[in-house]
């Protein structure tokens, strides 16, 4: 039953202005040279770009007792990568930024997977398989569809392509709070599942391995890895459901919706 997950339409137009921010957040990145910069100072870029430029908050600092604006994930880090001086971004390596933004009381979340410099062919179509499979589970959104359909949707795009989703971690509902009901699982069977409802707001944020999907927790207790050392990739934005489809809130200005088919 999901009338607990229903947002107003006055919640989603609020949840739509912090994902316009975070989408804002995303095309500042975008102007920025990686390479040879550390994912600290990525981390504390885009801290100052939220605080003083947007005047929001970055929810994901102090949450969970994390302790930084981001999460960086680089080439076979998965999720969760912690922000770090002595790790620099070189040419060839794909890394994940995974930002989240509080505004008003509403929290966006989005992550893109950027590719730094000069990148190798296979570990590109990794990250294109990626981002293709997250928008296949988007275009299953609307009422009465299940969520069995989305996480189909994006296994299927992933394993035609030879590729393992990893299954440890979801999307999930948000709103005030950044981790609510429903869990959004990236696999499933269609049909199955919760029946979504206009005015359900989550993500959607498939994690796509090059490898098997088997993931391991370095000692940190936050950083995930592949547990073969192959590349792994992952895109996210936050949905809404509306009374026909789809919103997608953290939509970049640089992205447009595939059409369905």
């Amino acid at each position: 039953d999901g009338r607990g997950m229903i947002k107003s339409p006055e919640e989603v137009e609020l949840m739509a202005e912090s994902g316009r921010l975070l989408a804002s957040v995303f095309s500042h990145l975008d102007r920025e040279v990686l390479a040879g910069r550390s994912t600290m100072e990525i981390n504390d870029l885009v801290e100052a770009f939220i605080v003083d430029r947007l005047a929001a908050r970055p929810a994901s600092k102090g949450q969970y007792g994390y302790g930084y604006v981001l999460n960086c994930s680089r080439n076979e880090v998965v999720c969760h990568g912690v922000p770090s001086e002595m790790d620099v971004l070189r040419g060839g390596d794909i890394v994940n930024f995974d930002i989240t933004l509080e505004k008003n009381g509403y929290i966006a979340d989005s992550s893109k997977t950027y590719l730094v410099g000069e990148v190798h062919p296979a570990a590109r179509r990794l990250v294109r398989t990626t981002y293709e499979a997250m928008w296949k589970g988007i275009q299953e959104v609307r009422p009465g569809a299940r969520l069995g359909d989305v996480g189909h949707a994006i296994e299927r795009h992933a394993k035609r392509a030879g590729y393992s989703v990893v299954r440890e971690y979801c999307g999930h509902g948000i709103g005030r709070e950044m981790h609510e009901k429903p869990e959004v699982l990236h696999f499933g069977r269609p049909g199955t599942g919760l029946r979504l409802e206009e005015g359900m707001v989550f993500t959607i944020e498939p994690m796509l391995n090059a490898g098997r999907r088997a993931v391991h927790t370095e000692d940190d207790g936050w950083t995930v890895v592949t547990a073969d050392g192959k590349l792994s990739a992952q895109f996210e934005h936050t949905v809404a459901v509306t009374g026909n489809g789809v919103r997608v809130l953290t939509l970049r200005p640089d992205e447009t919706v595939p059409r369905r088919g």
